[in-house]
């Protein structure tokens, strides 16, 4: 089936991770996304080793980060400082919808490529920019990653770190990038609806600060309305509800239960687990005395549950009406029969036949997933494009001679 944005063609001058990933998104769901790289190296992402992990260690020829940020798209090496490089990006510029970067202002500005001087090109075009930390006030100049502006100054590892930890904590790859892009794919959306309707293009802005603050409004909202600067936190394994915990099981795994109601819950999750003595305790029953005797609740449940392994309960809880999970690793989720059920992870060949899965972006369509693809090589796609748009043979070597495309 075709996309919900096929026919939407986006120009993206993005790297690493934020920006890029709402390119992908807008791939995943059908647009021409032409990633522009510079010919000499192209997005530094395709330098960066996470965690030691490297391509050439991994069981296909692909890298996992790129594949994530990248997929779909089409790339062309082009030199924005080459004049031809330039008339080149102009020609892109005039047939797309969308303008999608997370450049600086200054090199926007430097390289002809903010905002009045595409809408001069294309004045029909949806300028979307992605930043650390917006468009105004004294850090707008200032470049930003997801560890810094979203999950430092945002307020995220703050309120996330328990109070007896002697350092905040840190955060796994992309934490706060891949939220990011996909609130500005949304954002673009809405842009391109509103010109339909209109006829009047947007510049839609999203930084990795605001997203943040969305994410923190909760305790924000609490720091603005109370005067605290964070949420009350229980102790580790002491909350204020018993049900409302994670347990560690025999074989040092954990389960979460979330029975926001304790007193609908109780009696049949206590008989459940075996536990039938503690459905009619008057020390647990009605909430008001569960809560009050929260010690006594968590010692019971802590003794029952580490009594078996993970797998012997989630055999037992599986018809369980409360809400529960376990604590799963990424290993754990490539296997949960939900998101399996649901295809959540796309298959995928990489160019020797290995099969390998991706994660689709969370948003489905008519219950629809998302064609395979693959992130492209640097610069794969560059004669393709050009003669696409009106370039010969002859043009083509003139320009990768002169050093304006790869």
């Amino acid at each position: 089936m075709p996309g919900p944005m096929e026919g939407v063609r986006v120009v993206e001058l993005a790297s690493w991770t934020f920006v890029p990933s709402a390119g992908a998104v807008f791939a995943d769901w059908g647009a021409d996304v032409i990633k522009i790289e510079d010919v000499r190296a192209g997005d530094p992402a395709r330098m960066l080793v996470i965690s030691g992990l490297r391509r050439e260690n991994a069981k296909v020829d692909r890298d996992f980060m790129l594949e994530i940020n990248n997929r779909g798209k089409r790339s062309i090496g082009i030199d924005l400082r080459n004049p031809a490089g330039r008339e080149i990006l102009a020609r892109l510029v005039a047939t797309a919808d969308v303008f999608l970067t997370n450049w600086l202002p200054d090199a926007r500005r430097r390289l002809g490529v903010d905002v009045e001087q595409i809408r001069a090109i294309n004045p029909a075009i949806i300028y979307a920019r992605g930043s650390g930390h917006g468009p105004a006030g004294p850090d707008a100049e200032k470049g930003g990653f997801d560890s810094a502006s979203y999950m430092a100054r945002g307020g995220v590892a703050y309120a996330l770190t328990p109070a007896d930890h002697d350092r905040p904590i840190d955060q796994t790859p992309a934490f706060g990038d891949l939220p990011g892009g996909m609130t500005l794919a949304g954002g673009i959306a809405a842009a391109l609806y509103k010109r339909l309707v209109t006829g009047e293009p947007s510049v839609v802005d999203v930084s990795l600060l605001s997203q943040a603050a969305w994410t923190m409004s909760p305790d924000i909202m609490a720091a603005e309305f109370f005067g605290v600067d964070r949420t009350a936190v229980s102790k580790p394994g002491q909350p204020v509800n018993p049900v409302v915990q994670k347990y560690r099981t025999s074989d040092g795994r954990w389960l979460q239960l979330v029975f926001l109601q304790p007193d609908r819950y109780w009696a049949d999750f206590t008989r459940r687990i075996g536990r039938a003595d503690l459905s009619g305790d008057p020390r647990f029953t009605p909430a008001a005395n569960l809560i009050a005797n929260s010690e006594a609740a968590i010692a019971e449940l802590t003794k029952t549950f580490g009594e078996h392994d993970h797998a012997y309960w989630a055999g037992i809880l599986d018809g369980e009406e409360g809400v529960w999970s376990l604590v799963a690793s990424p290993l754990d989720v490539l296997s949960d029969r939900q998101a399996l059920a649901n295809g959540y992870f796309v298959p995928n060949r990489d160019e020797a036949g290995v099969e390998y899965r991706l994660v689709s972006n969370p948003v489905r369509f008519d219950e629809t997933q998302p064609p395979p693809s693959r992130s492209p090589e640097h610069g794969e796609h560059t004669e393709q494009i050009l003669l696409e748009f009106g370039y010969d043979w002859g043009q083509i070597a003139a320009a990768k001679e002169s050093g304006a495309v790869l």
